[in-house]
């Protein structure tokens, strides 16, 4: 079955940086988009980063710049390079693969920026 497992969340100074990894399995890697979701306390799941099978990429307009999706075929991996991080990008971080009509999720990743 499709498995998403999240990692790489943890408690940081705003400026720092962070790269979760999303190690997947159950599914052809290689032929899907995926990507990075968030969830702020209080708020919405909203789209932070999404990679296309050919390696086109969309970001949202609060994190260009500073974030870079990447995939890791070889490893079965999703990647998230955070960089420069804001009090406002804390939230729970979710991994994301659409398989046909089907969302698949991954259990999450905490990341929280002081100021």
């Amino acid at each position: 079955q499709v498995q998403l497992v999240e990692s790489g969340g943890g408690l940081v100074q705003a400026g720092e940086s962070l790269r979760l990894s999303c190690a997947a399995s159950g599914f052809t890697f290689t032929f899907n988009a995926m990507g990075w979701y968030r969830q702020a306390p209080g708020k919405q799941r909203e789209s932070v980063a999404i990679i296309t099978p050919t390696g086109n990429t969309n970001y949202a307009d609060s994190v260009k710049g500073r974030f870079t999706i990447s995939k890791d075929n070889a490893m079965r991996t999703l990647l998230l390079q955070m960089n420069s991080l804001k009090p406002e990008d804390t939230a729970v971080y979710y991994c994301n693969v659409r398989l046909g009509v089907m969302d698949y999720w991954g259990k999450g990743t905490l990341v929280t920026v002081s100021s």
